[in-house]
């Protein structure tokens, strides 16, 4: 479990070096049927910035902690990129993506901790 902890908060600081804004963290361990133990989402404010704080989250993973996402999906038009660490599940989106698909609430009874933005 300590490893999995130490994943997202790598994952984390690889999205806020890349100024990636309104991070998430929802905890599913609680969860019956739940597909990981823990989502991280967060937003970035264009294409280009989408894709950034992807390759900012796989190098800080890689470089931390050996860790290498079995799958990134999305990345072709970067409006919402899915990264699968097994028990950590990405999801990195453009605004309007994000507020359309809602995820923090989907998950009405997860524990969400919402990470402030760094100025």
């Amino acid at each position: 479990m300590e490893q999995i902890s130490q994943l997202v908060e790598t994952i984390k600081k690889g999205i806020q070096e890349k100024k990636g804004s309104r991070i998430v963290v929802a905890d599913l361990q609680g969860i019956d049927g739940a597909i990981c133990s823990y989502f991280v989402i967060c937003q970035g404010s264009s294409p280009a910035q989408v894709e950034a704080i992807t390759e900012s989250i796989g190098d800080f993973a890689n470089k931390e902690l050996g860790e290498k996402p079995t799958k990134v999906a999305g990345l072709e038009n970067a409006q919402w990129v899915a990264m699968d660490y097994g028990d950590v599940l990405v999801h990195v989106f453009l605004p309007d993506v994000r507020d359309y698909y809602d995820l923090e609430h989907l998950w009405d009874d997860a524990e969400l901790t919402h990470v402030p933005d760094l100025d």
